[in-house]
Formats: structure tokens, C-alpha cells, sequence
């Protein structure tokens, strides 16, 4: 199993747009995050996991224009689903189908009505979606037949319930305060956990960089690398320096490999 880190950055992106802090000054490409996002791929099934408003950015970037055969939707803010419209180009190969628990899709199709309408007019993109709900496994599948199984459960976004992602080895979790206690049971023997840490101070709907430590502890998993981030969570370079030998700052192109 191959994960892309696509974005690791908060709503904003680093560098913030105005500010002149030593983070959005940086010259470490590793201080230059886009909007949350990644590609898991195991199996020939590649996953998308959340597409911001940097989407099309990302994947110019990564200069590999294959298949993608599902998204994965955590939540519907925007900066984790502003650019579904841009999967158009990926819609070539086969229809996406989008993942996402029933509120948010049924929010989804008032954000963007044009896209999953009965009938289609032509060049939008056909992404149908496929609801899901917390704890139940579903299947996402590439064109020869191959199948990934993903699990979903809950996390909380502050007060707003949302998703986090079980792939085989790896969980994906962004935007977390915090998580009830049946969740933990499905991150058990985790080889690679990617989790969400905005900034060093609290905030009243992300973690902390010390209570995503904390949580990483508690997980236990082999790996644990922090995405998600503000320009508030300091230098890469520095930071880096003070966490725990298994824990480290992701950055926008970083590949994890995982045994599935």
C-alpha cells in the first residue's frame, strides 16, 4: 500500500494569504501545505481521501493521470470538498463514485446540485454518490475487479460528528477534537496512522499538537504522521526535532508505504 500526501495543510493553506510569520516566509518546501488531502493505493484501487479546492493543483502536481475509483468524503467543509468538480478529467476513465455518510451527501447535492442531478448535462462530472454509514465496511473497486475494503468510523469535529477512514493497515483521521471509545476498537495494530494536528495552542474543534500526541500514544500504531496543519504549528524543521522517535510532521508529496 502506497499513501500520497496530497495537502497537509489546514483551510487556509500555508503559506496564509497576508501573513508575514517565519512559516509563510519559509523557503522549506515542506512549510508550503495545500488543503488536506491523499491517495491510497493498494491492490491497483486508488483512493482518493477528501478533494479540496486544491485538487487540480494536486494532481498536476503529482503528474500521474490514472484512474482514481473512489473518494472518500470525512466531512462537507469546504476546503475538504471544494474541488469534486475537478474530478472531471478522471471522469474519462470511469465514473467516481464519492463516499460520504447520508447528511453529508445530502448536503453535497445542495452544494453542488449541478453534479447530481438525474440527468446530466454534458462535461459535469459523473461521480455518483454512495452513502455509507459509521462501522460499516463497504468495498471500493477498480476497473479489472480488484477491491479494497474500507471501514469507516466516527470522529468529532468539535460539536459535528464526521468520518475517519480504515484501509488495511492505515487510518486517516482529520479534522478530530476528539473520538468516542467505541471508535478505538477499529485502530487496533495500525501500522501507519495519519491524524490531524492544527497548531500548538487548543482550538475548540481541532487538536493540538499535544493532544494528537497524546492520542497517538493511546493508538499505538507503528507510524503516526500529523497532517492538517496551520501555519501556527511552527517551522517543520523545528518541530520535527522535538516529537517522539514515531511521530513526524507530513508534507505535501510525502509517500508512505505500508504492508497490507
Amino acid at each position: 500500500m502506497k499513501i500520497t500526501i496530497l495537502g497537509s495543510g489546514t483551510s487556509t493553506g500555508v503559506p496564509q494569504v497576508g501573513c508575514t510569520c517565519e512559516v509563510c516566509r519559509s523557503t522549506d518546501a515542506r512549510d508550503n501545505r495545500l488543503r488536506c488531502s491523499g491517495l491510497v493505493e493498494a491492490d491497483g484501487v486508488r483512493i482518493l481521501i477528501d478533494c479540496g479546492p486544491d485538487f487540480r493543483q494536486q494532481m498536476l502536481r503529482l503528474d500521474d493521470y490514472r484512474p482514481i475509483d473512489g473518494v472518500l468524503i470525512t466531512h462537507e467543509h469546504y476546503d475538504h470538498v471544494g474541488g469534486l468538480d475537478d474530478l472531471r478529467p478522471f471522469c474519462h476513465f470511469r465514473d467516481i463514485p464519492v463516499y460520504a455518510e447520508s447528511d453529508t451527501a445530502e448536503r453535497l447535492k445542495r452544494r453542488i446540485p449541478y453534479c447530481f442531478t438525474e440527468h446530466l448535462y454534458p462535461g459535469v462530472p459523473h461521480i455518483p454518490l454512495e452513502k455509507i454509514a459509521e462501522g460499516v465496511p463497504f468495498t471500493v473497486s477498480n476497473m479489472q475487479g480488484n477491491s479494497v475494503e474500507v471501514v469507516p468510523f466516527r470522529v468529532m469535529h468539535g460539536p459535528l460528528p464526521i468520518m475517519g477512514y480504515r484501509i488495511g493497515p492505515m487510518a486517516w483521521i482529520t479534522d478530530m477534537l476528539s473520538m468516542p471509545d467505541t471508535s478505538y476498537a477499529c485502530l487496533q495494530h495500525l501500522d501507519c496512522l495519519v491524524m490531524n494536528a492544527l497548531r500548538i495552542e487548543p482550538h475548540w474543534t481541532h487538536q493540538s499538537l499535544s493532544e494528537a500526541l497524546a492520542q497517538a500514544a493511546r493508538i499505538g500504531a507503528g507510524r503516526t504522521w500529523l497532517i492538517h496543519m496551520s501555519h501556527q504549528i511552527g517551522l517543520h524543521a523545528e518541530v520535527e526535532k522535538s516529537l517522539p522517535a514515531n511521530v513526524h510532521l507530513a508534507y505535501d508529496g510525502l509517500e508512505l508505504h505500508c504492508n497490507m
